[in-house]
């Protein structure tokens, strides 16, 4: 536990520096710098082959199931991924889509089974576009800083990568399945952390199997892809920074942390 406080304050400091050094105007055309063209792009070609070979493969055969189980392995997921919008709902000083967020989570989790269904849509409580650090850091006014692409998680910018480790600390999914008090031990497998990363897994896989169609189209159209991908990745940020009407779309085929976990 002490560890983890350790690392979360470096990252609160490291986050409060960034505001101060990279606060920009919202207004401005949402950009990144190039600093790491060379290797982004080689890490690109990398996660294709990758996607081609294995990620690909596995969301055609999940979109074999029926589609009441995608549908309903799809609201499980979000559900729990819920949790930590609701922590950067809080963090952003954004109360009202915290009260949203709390109250579709009571209600899917209790009358809707676990999250399985999605009664609360029906009750008037609307599903929103899904929060995260990296988010919140731009909403606090830090800049992008530099685009580049990692290998497996994809296309992100200092400031989100930053948020992605942040992520773990806001996460409450996350820390009910890594706490050492509920953990379940077989031989030497800790059952309890694996749920965390099946869940992840998961919804990775539900939003690569809802884009294929979208995934080839961009990549068979665009002149230069890595250019594309960039466009793409950086406007949607910027859109769900400033909770823009298209961001909060009932679709998630813009949700790039789910594109990150492929």
């Amino acid at each position: 536990m002490l560890k983890r406080f350790k690392i979360f304050t470096v990252i609160t400091v490291l986050s409060l520096s960034m505001v101060f050094l990279t606060n920009t105007n919202a207004d401005e055309k949402y950009t990144a710098n190039e600093c790491f063209e060379k290797l982004s792009r080689g890490t690109l070609k990398f996660n294709q082959a990758l996607d081609k070979a294995i990620f690909k493969p596995i969301a055609k055969g999940y979109r074999v199931l029926p589609q009441p189980i995608r549908t309903g392995t799809n609201n499980f997921v979000s559900n729990l991924r819920s949790l930590l919008s609701f922590s950067n709902n809080v963090l952003q000083g954004d109360l009202k889509s915290a009260g949203n967020t709390a109250g579709r989570f009571a209600i899917n989790t209790t009358v809707g089974i676990l999250g399985v269904f999605d009664p609360a849509s029906k009750m008037g409580f609307e599903k929103k576009s899904r929060e995260d650090f990296g988010q919140t850091l731009g909403v606090w006014g830090t800049g992008p800083g530099c685009y580049l692409v990692l290998p497996v998680l994809g296309p992100t910018t200092t400031r989100d990568a930053v948020g992605m480790i942040g992520n773990v600390f806001v996460d409450p999914v996350y820390h009910l399945t890594h706490n050492s008090e509920t953990d379940i031990l077989v031989g030497n497998e800790n059952l309890s952390e694996h749920n965390y990363y099946y869940y992840r897994g998961t919804d990775a896989v539900d939003f690569r199997s809802k884009n294929i169609e979208s995934f080839e189209s961009l990549e068979e159209n665009s002149i230069d892809f890595y250019a594309s991908l960039k466009s793409l990745y950086l406007q949607n940020r910027q859109q769900k920074i400033l909770n823009s009407p298209t961001s909060n779309r009932d679709s998630e085929d813009s949700d790039w942390e789910e594109i990150d976990n492929q």
